[in-house]
């Protein structure tokens, strides 16, 4: 059984361990991103980084998808493994499996069908819109690729094998890092062998996930359509709020992609450069809402509401300190990081905009990302999830228009970072009173043993059963980061603990 590590010792140093391991791999996938512009930026066509920000965009909104139905299939493995129950957990391994690659072929063909139109609902036009087709169509072909490793990673953790799975992670990006500049530079692909490489990314983590789960640690089981039919409704009970807080966040990039390619190209292949800036520059706080998670769910579990709530404060603390170093960094590094990527005109103006005025105020992004992986880890995965799309959509459509009324593409960040502010802080808010909340039920019922007994109190323990393990997404700009933001190394010990303590409660596996 897994061994409840949170509960005791120094919190900020459990922060400072998980966020900084986890930043690693993530980090590691992010720079492979941002390999990406920087190769075609040499090429000298600004055109070619605008394009890789409209087809970014689009190919965003459709791994959110995948990642939707992967947490799907990894909050119903792990509660079948902590139950002990093996055959249940291979039944919903295949079927989650067959689900994901039926719903992924479904999305890949309807986007392929409709590509030009919805690069002109982004903005693209002209040569830059054919040059962002031309990357889609090699791409989006191969969403069932990465949804099923994504999925297949999730199933990975969901056993406890979190290394295999970053693994595989690092593998796609080793690859994708090497045969970028063979495919863009040696073969003249140009954007077209940028996106080859990426399949070919896809198909290394594939591979090497399908061997985790099929080969090392036999999870595959027979199909049975019976059972495939009983399974659909807890696989999209889960999958379907998932997917409707993956596709949040690349809903509201989208609107700000719209929102500044009225301006004109040059600041879209601004955008498409700080797109990739950003994550590198921030992975720790990307990680960072991976680390909270698991540490607040186990002291959760243990009733240490103090220990709740001094993860939450100690969390916030380290977003807001890593984030002023970080934005001081950038800085002082702004004409650097114009003349690395060789950007001219408006694109540079924008880039030294966001470097001198914007990035401080990733600190509310942050703080809302800690507070999505307290809600998760609270049974309130569905407060998680209204802040997404709250902050996707009234957070960001009506700043946005206006910021870019007023103030031109400048505006439009202007606009992104006054959505922030205010969900990030109405998210810490109520964060706090949501442990609040749960400490006064459990002390109401003094005689409870286990927390279940407070959080029917909150929720049905169906509801929480089925909320337990989402995960909080960023808004990052590439398969390979979204993928990343689901390898949170430590989520299924927490899981699976919280799974016996709760979503098994008077269960016994099958005897055979």
């Amino acid at each position: 059984m897994a061994v409840a590590k949170f509960v005791q010792g120094s919190i900020l140093r459990h922060i400072l361990v998980m966020s900084s391991t986890g930043a690693v791999g993530i980090s590691a996938l992010f720079i492979v991103d941002l390999l990406d512009v920087f190769y075609l930026s040499i090429l000298g066509e600004q055109e070619l980084a605008a394009a890789v920000g409209y087809a970014g965009a689009i190919s965003y909104f459709t791994t959110s998808i995948g990642i939707g139905l992967s947490i799907a299939l990894g909050a119903l493995v792990s509660r079948s493994i902590g139950a002990k129950d093996t055959e249940k957990a291979k039944r919903l391994l295949l079927n989650s499996v067959v689900v994901t690659l039926l719903v992924s072929i479904v999305v890949s063909v309807s986007v392929c069908l409709f590509i030009p139109e919805l690069l002109s609902i982004v903005g693209a036009r002209g040569h830059t819109a054919e040059l962002a087709a031309s990357y889609l169509y090699i791409l989006v072909p191969s969403l069932p690729l990465i949804c099923l490793a994504m999925a297949l990673g999730n199933a990975l953790r969901a056993v406890g094998d979190a290394k295999l799975s970053m693994v595989s992670t690092l593998i796609g990006g080793g690859v994708n890092a090497v045969f970028d500049p063979i495919l863009i530079f040696m073969f003249a692909m140009g954007i077209e062998g940028a996106a080859v490489a990426s399949v070919m990314s896809r198909v290394a983590v594939f591979i090497v996930s399908a061997r985790g789960v099929v080969v090392k640690h036999q999870l595959f089981g027979r199909f049975n359509k019976a059972h495939f039919i009983a399974d659909l409704k807890p696989i999209f009970a889960i999958a379907g709020p998932a997917m409707l807080t993956s596709i949040a966040t690349p809903i509201g990039n989208v609107v700000v992609t719209r929102a500044i390619s009225d301006f004109g190209d040059s600041y879209v292949a601004g955008w498409a450069v700080l797109g990739r800036v950003i994550p590198v520059s921030f992975g720790m706080i990307f990680a960072l809402s991976g680390a909270i998670g698991p540490i607040v769910g186990q002291n959760f579990g243990a009733q240490q509401y103090d220990r709740v709530k001094e993860s939450l404060t100690r969390a916030i603390q380290f977003c807001c300190a890593y984030v002023v170093v970080v934005s001081l960094l950038m800085f002082l590094t702004r004409n650097q990081i114009v003349s690395v990527f060789d950007m001219k005109g408006d694109a540079a103006e924008l880039i030294l905009f966001f470097c001198t005025y914007i990035a401080i105020f990733f600190i509310f992004s942050g703080i809302l990302y800690v507070a999505n992986a307290s809600f998760n880890n609270l049974g309130k995965a569905k407060y998680s999830t209204l802040f997404n799309v709250g902050k996707a959509t009234v957070g960001t459509i009506p700043f946005v228009y206006f910021g870019g009324q007023w103030w031109g593409a400048y505006g439009v960040l202007v606009g992104q970072v006054l959505g922030s502010i205010i969900f990030g802080v109405l998210g810490v808010i109520v964060a706090y009173r949501l442990v609040e909340k749960v400490k006064e039920q459990q002390a109401a019922q003094p005689n409870s043993s286990t927390t279940s007994e407070a959080v029917i109190k909150v929720d049905k323990v169906t509801e929480f059963d089925e909320e337990l393990t989402m995960s909080s997404q960023s808004p990052l700009s590439s398969s390979c980061t979204n993928m990343a933001m689901i390898t949170e190394e430590q989520d299924c010990e927490a899981s699976n603990k919280v799974a016996e303590l709760i979503g098994f409660k008077g269960e016994k596996p099958p005897t055979k």
